[in-house]
């Protein structure tokens, strides 16, 4: 009895075992290339190409004349500016668009209803790359060829994971709230602003979350519609050290540096949002 019972514990402490080594062998896979990274931003030219390996400590620690670089000559300012400013109208946009979008579809019965979301779901499994020639001239029939409102429309308009998000939560709005502001003699818009939008802060905070990481580290489109200089983005900024600082590679894993800090602040503060979020969205 007393051997079944140790062999009963063996699997246990076998799989918590490896679960823990699973653990960490994921967290060395995601923090060695960061740790890489930091350390090479540390070192001088010399030290960065002399052999010595990626894990090679500098020798001087407080060596930030990399980052001084980085953030002068790879316009870092202007390109945090111009990413703050892609990322408010296009959160914000995202937000209300999204949110709209799903109390309608919830709320209200209408004949093509069916036909909205099977084309939602159509959109998602078409690949963008392949709408991108229509989408560049529709853009640029526009006028909003390397302006920053090229970016902010597409990003407001391409966002289909957000109304499924908002629209897990309005579904468990008691629709008791809706009928009740009608007798008080509220329209959709009043029900909308004041009581469908204040209620759904959990899946508003997850949206931001995930739609502002996403804009902040997207390239593709701020390289492709905002091409000049000035317009360049935290992503197409890092992309420009090819050029003067092709071989130096302290300076560009600064500029990575400074372009991971924000998002890192970000996460490590709202994480419990996204978890949270995702967690109630799904038991609604």
């Amino acid at each position: 009895m007393t051997t079944n019972a140790a062999d009963g514990r063996r699997p246990r402490s076998i799989g918590a075992y490896l679960v823990r080594l699973s653990l960490v062998l994921a967290s060395l896979v995601v923090l060695a290339p960061l740790a890489v990274v930091f350390l090479t931003s540390l070192k001088t030219s010399e030290e960065a190409t002399d052999g010595g390996g990626p894990f090679q400590l500098p020798r001087n620690w407080l060596n930030f004349a990399n980052y001084v670089t980085a953030f002068r000559d790879g316009q870092m300012l202007t390109a945090f500016g111009n990413t703050a400013f892609i990322l408010l109208f296009s959160v914000t946009g995202t937000v209300v668009i999204g949110s709209m979008t799903a109390y309608a579809i919830d709320r209200f019965d209408f004949r093509a209803k069916k036909l909205v979301m099977g084309l939602f779901l159509v959109a998602t499994l078409v690949p963008g790359v392949t709408t991108q020639v229509a989408t560049f001239q529709v853009v640029n029939s526009f006028g909003l060829f390397d302006t920053r409102w090229a970016p902010i429309l597409l990003y407001m308009g391409t966002d289909i994971v957000s109304i499924y998000i908002f629209l897990q939560f309005i579904r468990g709005i008691p629709v008791s709230l809706d009928e009740t502001a009608r007798l008080d003699g509220a329209n959709a818009l009043t029900i909308y602003w004041r009581i469908i939008f204040p209620l759904l802060r959990p899946a508003i905070a997850t949206v931001v979350i995930i739609k502002g990481i996403t804009v902040y580290n997207d390239f593709y489109i701020p390289f492709l519609y905002m091409p000049s200089e000035n317009l360049g983005t935290i992503s197409t900024a890092l992309f420009r050290f090819k050029g003067p600082f092709g071989a130096h590679w302290e300076a560009i894993s600064a500029g990575a540096i400074l372009v991971i800090l924000p998002t890192l602040i970000v996460f490590l503060f709202l994480q419990r949002y996204i978890y949270n979020g995702f967690t109630r969205g799904a038991t609604k």
